[in-house]
């Protein structure tokens, strides 16, 4: 194998979801991400090992005592041989070996002579996942380090219904990948930042609501940036159909009020960037049926304001970010705008854009032109993607948090 070729190390336990695991290795390959697999003799029962060597294109390991394969690699070798295991399924067995120190055959012995990132995809009877003695085991895994994709909620294949199926091999395989994606000694490794995205929608009724353009596109872009540089983000998204950037925790909200609620739950942050495009203002009177215009219900709609997120944050006394980034979409006198929203909210820097219909990079579309406004004055960054303007940020900001926090004396 390429040692330039990202790698998985991949333990299929034993149960029906062990089906999965090949789907796993075919997704894996179209990101071009090879895999070498160990087969338990529980997971021997559901897929065969021709069927995982014809998928990874490599021999599949079954047996601890096989002198063929110890003589080729070596159990050891083989447990360091890439950049991270997988257990995908993780049965319950697996996990109590690996929270427990047990080693009796190929697959635990691996999970404890390895010295590489361990990942569980949690498969299971519903019961089995709510016994005491499995969650005492996944909570130490936690502890030890591990990453868990799932499980997740459904109907399982003995018919009962719970938490307990294993994740989908797309979304472990978006675990996967952030793992390659995120620098684990990047300049921010250890940082811990909330970025807001998107609109928020404020109901009028059950079928209407107040929005606005926003498609969250640039405030994706920056928590993935922002992850790949090493930080731990927290993405508080309102509604969007773009992709949550893999290994990102993730709060879906729909009205300002909720947003407002997510953001301050996620502190204490080191960095808050408030992309998010929030309404102003929201129905003052909230109703459980249709408005009918028949009624001119519409015409004299009132409206209240909705709390300010980014002021609320940038003006905390205790726990204030040390950088507070907000966002300001303009249509005319753009600088202007953002420097007096910068000075009314209370942030550090101001990113503004133009969003004017005339302008060439609208709210929606995939390229913008910033000015990006700081204490030591304003840049104007020539037109590019969101994702150079993210990663252009994310960089800026990994540049920022790395300085010392001046305190300032009271006076």
């Amino acid at each position: 194998m390429d040692k330039k070729t990202k790698s998985v190390l991949l333990i299929i336990g034993g149960g029906i979801a062990a089906y999965k695991s090949l789907e796993l290795i075919r997704e894996l390959s179209k990101r071009g991400i090879a895999t070498r697999a160990i087969l338990t003799r529980a997971g021997a029962e559901f897929i065969t090992p021709l069927s995982v060597s014809s998928l990874t294109g490599e021999k599949c390991f079954s047996e601890l005592f096989d002198l063929t394969d110890e003589a080729e690699m070596g159990h050891i070798e083989l447990s360091r041989s890439a950049d991270i295991v997988v257990v995908a399924p993780a049965t319950a067995d697996l996990m109590a070996k690996c929270a427990n120190g047990l080693a009796n055959d190929l697959a635990s012995t691996t999970l404890l002579a390895t010295d590489k990132p361990v990942m569980f995809a949690p498969a299971m009877n519903v019961k089995m996942w709510e016994h005491a003695a499995t969650q005492r085991n996944f909570e130490t895994l936690k502890k030890d380090g591990a990453m868990i994709v799932g499980p997740t909620e459904g109907e399982m294949a003995c018919g009962e219904f719970g938490p307990g199926r294993m994740a989908e091999p797309v979304t472990i395989a978006d675990q996967i990948e952030a793992f390659f994606l995120k620098d684990a000694d990047g300049p921010l490794a250890g940082k811990r930042i909330l970025v807001t995205a998107g609109p928020t929608v404020e109901p009028i009724d059950p079928v209407r609501y107040i929005a606005n353009r926003s498609s969250g596109k640039q405030g994706y872009a920056i928590a993935a940036a922002l992850r790949n540089l090493g930080a731990d983000v927290i993405l508080v998204t309102g509604p969007t159909h773009e992709h949550i950037p893999a290994g990102i925790e993730t709060s879906r909200v729909d009205t300002a009020r909720e947003m407002m609620t997510a953001s301050q739950s996620a502190l204490p942050v080191d960095c808050a960037i408030f992309c998010a495009a929030v309404a102003d203002y929201r129905p003052a009177i909230e109703t459980t049926h249709k408005i009918k215009k028949e009624r001119g219900g519409l015409t004299d709609l009132p409206l209240t304001e909705n709390p300010d997120i980014l002021k609320s944050i940038a003006q905390l006394k205790d726990g204030r970010p040390q950088l507070v980034v907000g966002f300001a979409a303009e249509t005319d006198d753009v600088l202007g705008h953002a420097e007096a929203k910068m000075k009314r909210k209370g942030c550090d820097w101001i990113v503004a854009n133009d969003v004017s219909p005339g302008a060439s990079c609208a709210m929606g579309g995939s390229r913008n032109t910033v000015i990006l406004i700081t204490d030591q004055g304003d840049e104007t960054w020539p037109e590019m993607s969101k994702d150079d303007v993210a990663r252009g940020l994310a960089e800026r900001i990994a540049k920022t948090l790395s300085k010392p926090k001046i305190v300032k004396a009271a006076e």
